[in-house]
Order: structure tokens, then C-alpha cells, then sequence
């Protein structure tokens, strides 16, 4: 007698393993991809490219999630957070998440299809930081500053597909979100750091050891340089410097959480993070849409 699959519980592990039920980290991709958005259009940027890349972000992570499951497989049934994702219980095979990697980036591939070919040139790098990414905590203690690359690859995409270049101040920003990038996923690794040292993972939270807190300062304090010198270039008034206020309130929040340097508290710092973003994106449209409204009068 054949069994059939139950294709309800089967879609479920499917949701569990792009982290549908964890959106934070589509947040933090989605941020800074708005951010590039605006400053390339000045504004409220086209419908069709902000559909593209907002519904890209979210394909991308969800596939980002796959292959870092599929990558730490031999170590998420060591560590305490990560024993139940459906690849270490066996609820989804190898063979189906490369498939469904595959299937997400195909579809996002398609969406990027639609823009001026700059953007599809820049978006075969993108998924190029991807699918490496996962593999880097085996031989770099620097992993959390690849993902930050990969995580702000939507920035000069934005640029790309609104003003067919990318100029100075995108890359500018892409560095800005490196640092920041850099930093939250570094709390996070601080969660999973007794049990990473016991597996021989690597990352930034091992690197810095007892100096962790000072050299998130020093991260920190790189990309508020950078979103400071981002704001210069641009242009950008009041509201966005608000904006910048109100996120670093927000990062030194953080460090009083994480303080303790228990995980409780670290993962909290790292969620906390989705408000910084929040914050800076909230200066720049508020910046952009109160102008506009002066000009208009």
C-alpha cells in the first residue's frame, strides 16, 4: 500500500525551513533595500521595481535560509536554538531544499528579469554572495561581515535599476550596511558562541572574544559614520537626521541589553535591530515626502 505524502504538514516543514515564521530576517533585508530605493528615486520609487524588490527580498532570504540549513546541517543537531529546523529532524531531505533553494531563486531570478540588465548583471553576483555565505563559518571568523555583503547586494541593485548606474553613494551605503550587518549578526552569533567553539564554527562573536561589546562599538560606530557621510552627500535634511538619532538611541538600547552577555539578551539585542532599520528608513521617505510637499506648495 502507498502512503501519501501529507502535503499540509509537508508544506508546514516547508514554511519552517524559509522561516516563514521568522520574519525578522526579511526585515533586515528589506531595510536597506528600501533605503537604496529611495535615495536612488528621491522618493517614492516606481511601483513595478518596488514590487520586484520587495517581493525579491523576500524570495532571496527564504532561499538564503535553505542553503544555510542545507550548509549547517552537521552542525544545527549540536546547538541548542537549532535542533528542530526540518533538516536536522529529517522532516525535509537534502535533495528537496536544494530544490526548493532552486525553485526561490529562479522565480526571484525571473522578477530581476523585468529591469534594465545592469540590474540582471548585478543580481547574478547576488546570488552568487547567497549560496557562498553559508560555507564561510568553516573557514573565516568572518562570516557575519560576508552576510553583510550579501544582505546590502540589494542596494546597488536599487541604484541599477532605477538610474541605470551606481554611483558613489550607493556604495557608500552598501558599506554602511556592512558595519551594520556586521554588528547585529554578531549578537546573534554571541547566542550560539559556547556551542560553535564546541563544533569548531567559526565567527566574529569567537574573533573578539572578551572584547566583543568594544568592537560592536567600533561597528556600530562605522556605520553611523557612513549613514552620516550618506546623509551629507544626498543632501538630506532634518527628518533624516532625526532618523539617525533615533536609531542610535536604539543601538545604545542594545548594548544595555546584551550587556550581560547572556543569549537571552543578545537575541534580544539582535531582534532589536529590525527598529534601527526602521529608523533610518523613516528619516530618509519622511525626508524625501516632506520636501516634496514644500516644493509642491
Amino acid at each position: 500500500m502507498v502512503t501519501r505524502p501529507n502535503w499540509p504538514q509537508r508544506l508546514r516543514h516547508y514554511w519552517q525551513l524559509v522561516r516563514g515564521d521568522r520574519p525578522i530576517g526579511w526585515l533586515l533585508l528589506l531595510w536597506p533595500t528600501w533605503w537604496g530605493l529611495w535615495l536612488a528615486a528621491g522618493g517614492l520609487p516606481p511601483a513595478w521595481i518596488l514590487l520586484v524588490f520587495s517581493l525579491g527580498v523576500w524570495l532571496t532570504r527564504s532561499a538564503g535560509c535553505v542553503i544555510n540549513d542545507y550548509a549547517d546541517r552537521w552542525l544545527d543537531g549540536e546547538v541548542a536554538r537549532t535542533r528542530q529546523r526540518p533538516l536536522v529532524t529529517g522532516a525535509v531531505s537534502g535533495r528537496e531544499a536544494l530544490a526548493l533553494f532552486a525553485v526561490l531563486m529562479l522565480v526571484a531570478f525571473a522578477l530581476v528579469l523585468t529591469l534594465n540588465r545592469l540590474t540582471v548583471w548585478l543580481s547574478v553576483v547576488g546570488v552568487f554572495l547567497a549560496a557562498t555565505y553559508p560555507y564561510l563559518k568553516r573557514y573565516t571568523y568572518l562570516p557575519q561581515v560576508y552576510l553583510g555583503m550579501a544582505f546590502g547586494w540589494g542596494i546597488p541593485m536599487a541604484f541599477a535599476a532605477i538610474q541605470g548606474t551606481v554611483p558613489p553613494l550607493a556604495w557608500l551605503l552598501y558599506v554602511a550596511n556592512i558595519f551594520w550587518a556586521t554588528a547585529y549578526d554578531t549578537w546573534y552569533a554571541m547566542v550560539d558562541r559556547d556551542d560553535d567553539l564546541r563544533m569548531g564554527a567559526k565567527s566574529t562573536a569567537i574573533l573578539f572574544g572578551e572584547l566583543d561589546l568594544p568592537a560592536q562599538g567600533v561597528l556600530y560606530a562605522g556605520m553611523f559614520a557612513a549613514l552620516a557621510l550618506v546623509g551629507r552627500q544626498a543632501g538630506l535634511g532634518p527628518w533624516y537626521w532625526a532618523g539617525l538619532a533615533v536609531a542610535l538611541l536604539l543601538v545604545v538600547w542594545e548594548f544595555r541589553l546584551a550587556r550581560t552577555r547572556a543569549r537571552e539578551d543578545c537575541f534580544r539585542a539582535f531582534l532589536h535591530n529590525n527598529w534601527v532599520g526602521l529608523a533610518v528608513f523613516a528619516g530618509i521617505a519622511l525626508d524625501f515626502a516632506l520636501r516634496a510637499k514644500v516644493v509642491a506648495a
